[in-house]
């Protein structure tokens, strides 16, 4: 007997929970760039965005395999150093202060401002396409 795939196993709705994923990640180094807006030699860093649409298209076949709980009496793990999956890479910021710190606060803040815009128009999305297909499947 074949095993039944989820809903939101689905290409494009496992590309958006991934883009969800991303922003989560994004605003986590975003923060981190904030919180060391003055720690002298601080150079602020950004997550390189995956490409969403491939993903959606093709599926992944990229990822890595992890452990997956499937007992409440089995201890999560989270690699160390709280890997995301996703690539950090340093930004060239526009302003060095004398101290070496390159993190505009400016800049981050807008960051920050258009990376919840994005996560809340992902969060739309996948509301709306799981209740389309529930639709679809005449589930209410």
């Amino acid at each position: 007997m074949g095993q039944l795939m989820s809903m939101t196993d689905i290409p494009v709705l496992r590309a958006i929970k991934d883009k969800l994923k991303y922003h989560e990640a994004r605003q986590k180094v975003l923060a981190e760039n904030v919180s060391n807006a003055d720690t002298p030699g601080y150079t602020g860093r950004d997550i390189k965005a995956p490409d969403f649409f491939r993903v959606a298209v093709e599926g992944d076949s990229s990822r890595p395999v992890a452990a997956v709980v499937t007992s409440p009496l089995h201890i999560a793990t989270t690699p160390i150093g709280g890997d995301t999956g996703f690539r950090q890479q340093k930004v060239d910021g526009y302003e060095v202060t004398p101290d070496g710190n390159s993190v505009s606060l400016e800049d981050q803040m807008m960051k920050v401002t258009q990376n919840q815009m994005d996560y809340q128009m992902a969060t739309s999305l996948y509301a709306r396409s799981l209740g389309l297909l529930k639709t679809a499947l005449g589930k209410k």
